[in-house]
């Protein structure tokens, strides 16, 4: 289940009102399957990407609450980031990137900005994804991603 949408990694940080950041990765052909939508077709879609850095906490570590925040400005993104999140942050479903990084900014983002402001909150995305390549890391181990095929957990 978790190989087949989504690879949850938390991050220790001091974050205001939450405990720890969630690094969410996705496998686009799960996404666009479980999605029930005709994903943008230009993507290279054999590696995880990432889907979002949500501050989080124990409570209810999946629904911040409502966080006020500056709201997204492409502008802060400079060029040769926006270039690198394209490969890593790509919205699969529509190939609209920066609808997905603002959707996820003014979301998640706005509520981690007294620990990261958006420049940093997407670089250091960038970052951990390119650090922990899940789609390296499961090669290693023999495990082939699929949109159709299971595996047990042992």
């Amino acid at each position: 289940l978790v190989l087949g949408f989504a690879f949850f990694s938390c991050l220790i940080m001091s974050t205001g009102s939450y405990a720890y950041f969630q690094f969410v990765q996705q496998w686009p052909p799960t996404t666009c399957r479980i999605s029930n939508k005709s994903c943008h077709q230009q993507r290279p879609l054999q590696m995880f990407t990432i889907h979002g850095l949500w501050p989080s906490n124990y409570s209810n570590p999946r629904k911040p609450s409502s966080c006020t925040g500056s709201q997204f400005k492409l502008e802060k993104l400079y060029p040769k980031l926006r270039s690198k999140l394209k490969i890593s942050w790509p919205n699969v479903e529509s190939g609209n990137d920066t609808k997905f990084w603002e959707c996820e900014w003014n979301k998640h983002g706005t509520c981690s900005e007294q620990t990261l402001n958006q420049f940093q909150y997407f670089q250091r995305s960038h970052g951990i994804w390119n650090a922990y390549n899940m789609t390296n890391i499961l090669k290693r181990a023999q495990i082939i991603p699929s949109a159709t095929n299971t595996w047990k957990y042992s």
